[in-house]
């Protein structure tokens, strides 16, 4: 299963026109990635491009529906970099057995509730790369701000197999 996995997942992207970036190191006092038993929990991450925002600014104040979709899904392409880094070409995505859990934090306007929308962009983006696998629950939060200006922080957690 894990070289069919593995084939899967790298084809799909490959389909998307997507190639990982490396992952981003950590800027303070925490790990990008953390593994206990089967699970694996990847650290926030923001729609960096090459070490810069891909957008910044807030929800409903200067930033479109459609620009935050699209950094929640470059967040998710950040995430699944810290997945492939966390766990090695050798299996990376192979090795996912289950998108288990998103989070989405929303930097927007206290009157912005198209939250939902936005995180899609992330949602979309595990479905299209895990298919079933990639159905996950989900939080999805308005803050009024977040690191950089960003506008939009992705964290997930991850079932994998055992090694």
């Amino acid at each position: 299963m894990s070289g069919l996995a593995s084939w899967s997942a790298s084809e799909r992207l490959a389909e998307l026109g997507i190639v990982l970036p490396v992952a981003a190191a950590p800027v303070a006092n925490y790990v990008a990635t953390v593994r206990t038993g089967s699970l694996l929990v990847v650290s926030g991450q923001l729609p960096l491009i090459e070490g810069r925002l891909a957008a910044n600014g807030k929800l409903g104040g200067g930033i479109t529906v459609e620009a935050g979709a699209a950094a929640a899904r470059q967040c998710m392409i950040n995430v699944l970099a810290q997945v492939q880094a966390a766990l090695g070409r050798g299996c990376g995505l192979g090795s996912v057995k289950r998108v288990v859990r998103l989070g989405g934090f929303i930097a927007c306007t206290p009157d912005f509730i198209q939250h939902a929308t936005v995180m899609n962009g992330a949602s979309d983006l595990a479905v299209a790369v895990f298919g079933e696998a990639g159905r996950h629950a989900r939080s999805t939060i308005g803050v009024p701000s977040l690191p950089l200006d960003a506008p939009v922080e992705v964290e997930a957690l991850f079932e994998i197999e055992s090694w």
